[in-house]
């Protein structure tokens, strides 16, 4: 819903061209867990399943810093 109304307004700033836009949060989380309690996490309190898919990656060694 929050990229169909920032895609009328851009469409209303007379950019005609840009036909999608969406939008993402991003939550970087740092510690000691395992891929089950993340998961959990992200069901229990980040990702709202009936309106949200989200995805789990893990950071680099040279990004963990």
């Amino acid at each position: 819903a929050e990229g169909e109304t920032t895609l009328k307004a851009i469409n209303l700033l007379g950019y005609s061209s840009v036909k999608e836009v969406k939008t993402a949060k991003v939550y970087f989380i740092k510690g000691n867990l395992k891929i089950e309690e993340v998961k959990e996490i992200c069901e229990k309190l980040l990702a709202n399943p009936v309106s949200q898919d989200y995805e789990i990656r893990e950071l680099e060694e040279e990004q963990k810093k």
